[in-house]
C-alpha cells in the first residue's frame, strides 16, 4: 500500500507547521535552518513509528510542542552549575575553586570590552600580558619575575622545555609522582626533553645521592612536592634550604613544582600548614611553579616564580605562546591577587578559604533544617539522618588532611530490592541543578560543606521533584 493510502502518514508539511504560530516562536528564537532541519528529522521519526504500528499524535500542537523539546535540548549548555556535595572542596571533576565575585564581575567586564591585553597604555606601543599581574606575585611571593600558561602541568612542561632539553634533570625517586588524568613527571620530562636522572630511594633520599649526580651536563636540580600522597615511616628527603647551597655551588638552578601552592600560611586561620611560595623561594628555590586554582583560589592557570634570568629565558621558549592564558583568565587573576593585600579580610573575601575554614557547627545547622524536608521528598524506602562527616582540600592539596563537617546520610530500607542509593543517586544528578553526594560504606553522603546559606531556596525547591517522580 501507498503512503498515500494511509490516511495516519499523511503528517502536516513542513511549511504548514512553521507557518503556525508555534513555529514561528521557534524560528526566531532558534533561527530557520536548525529549525527546518529538526523538523523534518522529526516527522521522519514520526512516520516510522506510525508504520511500524505505534500510536502517535499527529497534531500541529504536538508536533511543534515535540520540537520545541528537541530544540532547547539540543541547545542546552553541557556545562551545567552543580551542587557539590562531595565532600572534596577543590573538586577537579567540578571545576576546582569557585571565584570570589569580584573576580566574576571582572570576568564580564573582560568579555564585553576589548582590554589592553598586549597594549601597554602608558607607551602605546605592544605590551607583555604577564605585566597585568606580575607586580602583585611579585610582592606576594618574593620572586623576581613571574610568567603566567594554562596550568601547572604547562608550567612543568614548559620550564623544562626551557631550560632543559638534551639535559640531565635529578630527581628523588619519592617524588615521581602522577597526579589525576595520568600526568607523570617522567612523562612530562620526556615530552620535553629533558633527560631524567632519579636518585635514593623511594621512602629515603639524602644530599649526597643528588651531589653524585649533579654534574657539569645537569641542567636542573627538581623537587616535586608531593601533594596527593604522603609517605610516612622510614623516610628521609632533602628540603629546599638543604639542596640550595649545593645548586649555588654548582651553577644549577634548583626549581621546585609546588602543585597546589599556596601564598599565605594557613595556620593562621586554623587549617594545617602548607608550604608556601614565599617560603619556598626564602629557603633556595631559583625557581617554584604552582596552581592557580587550587588553595590559591583563582581560575585555572599555572604560575612561573622565580629569577629573572631564568623567566626572561623560559618567556623565549616558543612553547609559551602555544600555552599562554586568555584576557579571562587574567581578568579573573588580578582581582583574586588583589585580595591577598588584605590577608586579615582573605576568609571572608575569598570563596576558596570561606568554605575551607566554615565552621562544622554552620553546616550541623543546615543538615538541621534539611532532612525533614528530604525525608518527606523520598519517601518510607529511604532513611535520613544528620551526620558528622569529613570533608577533604582536595585537588592534591594536602591530602592527609580532613576537615570536620557535617551533613545528610541516606540509607536504603531493609529489603529494599536493587541498587536503590544507585538509582537516588542517579535521580539526584538528573534535577534540574544536579546534585552530586558520594556512596561509600551503603550510604549516600551529602556534605554540606559547599552547600551556601543563598543556595538553600533552590536545593529544597528541587526536592518537591524527586517526591513527584516517586508517586507518578
Amino acid at each position: 500500500m501507498s503512503e498515500a493510502a494511509l490516511p495516519s502518514l499523511r503528517l502536516p508539511a513542513v511549511h504548514a507547521l512553521l507557518g503556525e504560530a508555534a513555529g514561528q516562536a521557534l524560528v526566531l528564537e532558534y533561527g530557520h535552518e536548525q529549525t527546518v532541519a529538526a523538523l523534518r528529522l522529526l516527522l521522519d521519526e514520526l512516520r516510522a513509528a506510525i508504520r511500524s504500528g505505534g500510536a502517535e499524535d499527529v497534531s500541529a500542537g504536538a508536533i511543534l510542542a515535540r520540537l520545541g523539546e528537541r530544540l532547547l535540548g539540543a541547545n542546552a549548555s553541557r556545562l551545567r552549575p552543580v551542587f557539590n556535595l562531595t565532600g572534596t572542596v577543590l573538586h577537579t571533576n567540578l571545576g576546582r575553586a569557585l571565584l570570589p565575585d569580584e573576580a566574576v564581575q571582572a570576568v564580564v567586564e573582560a568579555l564585553r570590552w576589548p582590554m589592553n591585553l598586549e597594549w601597554d597604555l602608558e607607551t602605546g606601543k605592544r605590551g607583555d600580558r604577564d605585566s597585568l599581574v606580575e607586580e602583585q606575585l611579585c610582592a606576594l611571593t618574593g620572586a623576581e619575575a613571574v610568567t603566567v600558561v594554562n596550568n601547572n602541568a604547562a608550567a612543568v612542561l614548559l620550564m623544562l622545555a626551557a631550560l632543559a632539553p638534551n639535559r640531565d634533570v635529578v630527581v628523588s625517586r619519592g617524588e615521581l609522582v602522577e597526579i589525576g588524568g595520568a600526568f607523570r613527571i617522567p612523562d612530562i620530562m620526556a615530552r620535553a626533553g629533558a633527560r631524567l636522572r632519579e636518585v635514593g630511594t623511594t621512602n629515603r633520599t639524602h644530599l649526597k645521592d643528588y651531589v653524585e649526580y649533579a654534574g657539569p651536563d645537569t641542567a636542573m636540580l627538581l623537587k616535586v612536592h608531593c601533594s596527593n600522597y604522603a609517605i610516612t615511616g622510614f623516610t628521609k628527603e632533602v628540603t629546599v634550604a638543604e639542596l640550595a647551597p649545593l645548586a649555588r655551588e654548582r651553577n644549577i638552578p634548583l626549581a621546585v613544582d609546588l602543585g597546589s601552592g599556596t601564598l599565605v600560611d594557613l595556620e593562621r586561620y586554623g587549617l594545617p600548614h602548607e608550604t608556601t611560595v614565599k617560603e619556598t623561594i626564602a629557603a633556595g628555590a631559583d625557581l617554584v611553579t604552582f596552581s592557580g586554582d587550587k588553595l590559591l583560589g583563582g581560575p585555572q592557570c599555572g604560575i612561573i616564580a622565580g629569577r629573572a634570568d631564568l623567566i626572561a629565558a623560559i618567556k623565549k621558549n616558543p612553547l609559551k605562546r602555544a600555552l599562554r592564558v586568555s584576557k579571562l583568565t587574567l581578568a579573573a587573576l588580578e582581582p583574586v591577587l588583589n585580595l591577598y593585600r588584605a590577608p586579615d579580610l582573605l576568609p571572608r573575601r575569598l570563596t576558596t578559604l570561606r568554605l575551607l575554614t566554615r565552621p562544622a557547627a554552620e553546616m550541623r545547622a543546615m543538615a538541621d533544617s534539611l532532612a525533614a524536608p528530604l525525608r518527606e521528598a523520598l519517601g518510607d524506602a529511604y532513611t535520613v539522618a544528620t551526620a558528622p562527616m569529613t570533608s577533604q582540600i582536595g585537588s592534591g592539596a594536602l591530602p592527609v588532611e580532613l576537615l570536620p563537617s557535617f551533613g545528610l546520610a541516606i540509607r536504603a530500607q531493609p529489603g529494599v530490592r536493587g541498587n536503590p542509593l544507585g538509582q537516588l543517586e542517579g535521580r539526584l544528578r538528573a534535577l534540574p541543578r544536579p546534585v552530586v553526594g558520594r556512596i561509600a560504606d551503603d550510604t549516600l553522603w551529602l556534605d554540606l560543606r559547599c552547600l551556601q546559606q543563598d543556595q538553600l531556596p533552590l536545593f529544597v525547591e528541587q526536592l518537591a521533584r524527586l517526591r513527584e517522580q516517586r508517586q507518578a
